[in-house]
């Protein structure tokens, strides 16, 4: 028997038709890719900060390279060669820590046309600027991390899950600090510095920018 037709003379679409067509705008999307060059704190970080603000005007890939500066840049590099134009953006995650041939990677990333988001000396100083505003000098790792744990107690670097409720209302205040310690892309000069406000306000569009 024929279905009955809806009143303008269309059949009613099939579920299955309607959920082939959702592909296409999503597709449609600026595509982002960030590439981070920890196992742990950072990609959870960014995953956590993306289901909070929820933006649906960017398709934001978290990818993790778990080495050292020069082959993040160039795995970010390769995945988007790979990926031929599908990425409108790309972004690596580093640290300056005790890291060697960091000027290398950012001359590769500049010559790669790669944004990197650099924490100096790393990324434990952009989740201690959620808390407070810090701009004295801080003496690698360890240091970040004493600084940090009485907000976030217990916190590890090697930790698999990742105290994203701790941050989740904070990170406009931690862009706002960032911004004032460094100029961008000049975080390797500046101890302390991160370049992750910029990379937030990239995969963020809609946070007011100044």
């Amino acid at each position: 028997m024929a279905r009955d037709p809806k009143r303008d003379g269309r059949k009613t679409p099939r579920r299955e038709s309607t959920l082939r067509r959702r592909p296409a705008y999503r597709d449609s999307l600026p595509t982002i890719l960030v590439v981070c060059g920890a196992r742990n704190t950072e990609p959870a970080y960014l995953r956590g900060l993306l289901r909070v603000v929820d933006n649906r005007a960017v398709d934001v890939r978290v990818k993790v390279c778990p080495q050292d500066p020069v082959s993040v840049v160039r795995h970010a590099a390769g995945e988007r060669r790979r990926a031929g134009d599908h990425y409108s953006h790309t972004w690596c995650v580093l640290d300056v820590d005790d890291f060697a041939h960091l000027d290398e990677a950012l001359r590769l990333a500049h010559s790669e046309g790669i944004d990197v988001a650099l924490s100096n000396p790393c990324f434990e100083l952009w989740l201690l600027l959620h808390f407070r505003d810090h701009r004295a000098p801080v003496n690698g790792f360890r240091q970040a991390e004493r600084h940090l744990v009485p907000h976030h107690r217990g916190y590890s670097k090697a930790a698999d899950r990742f105290a994203f409720d701790l941050y989740r209302e904070a990170w406009p205040q931690a862009v706002e600090r960032a911004r004032a310690l460094a100029k961008p892309s000049e975080e390797h000069k500046r101890n302390p510095s991160t370049g992750m406000w910029r990379l937030v306000e990239h995969i963020v569009p809609a946070y007011p920018q100044t």
